[in-house]
């Protein structure tokens, strides 16, 4: 169903899909397992998401990144999850601070990887009779 989410036509030939199809069932996974509520896990995944088009599509440094998901995370981050004294919090503290492990063990850790993947320049390959 990831596959089918993320419009991934090429899975059986593209490293680079079966990467990205690798790095967000992790984190979906990862996500369940925190027993986030479906609005959590569809920010979970939108901070994936973020971090990663942050690296892809506007070539960030790891350090811009970090500061950008630094960002993004500060409006997301309450110090209590009550819904009665009108908290629009999307995560705890605890919770927060187990994404910013999650995204440092899971990107972060391999960031050189993943700029080689979007960014590096490789060889078409050459297929022929021989």
């Amino acid at each position: 169903k990831m596959e089918e989410f993320l419009n991934l036509t090429q899975l059986k030939t593209s490293l680079k899909e079966t990467i990205l199809l690798d790095y967000y069932t992790a984190g979906f996974w990862w996500a369940k397992e925190m027993n986030f509520s479906l609005i959590q896990l569809s920010g979970f995944m939108d901070l994936l998401n973020f971090a990663l088009e942050n690296l892809s599509g506007k070539h960030m440094t790891l350090g811009d990144n970090l500061k950008e998901l630094e960002r993004a995370m500060v409006a997301g981050i309450g110090e209590t999850e009550s819904e009665e004294e009108g908290d629009q919090n999307l995560f705890s503290i605890e919770q927060a601070k187990a994404i910013i492990d999650y995204l440092v063990t899971s990107l972060f850790k391999h960031y050189k990887a993943y700029e080689y993947l979007f960014h590096g320049r490789r060889e078409e390959p050459v297929i022929s009779n021989e």
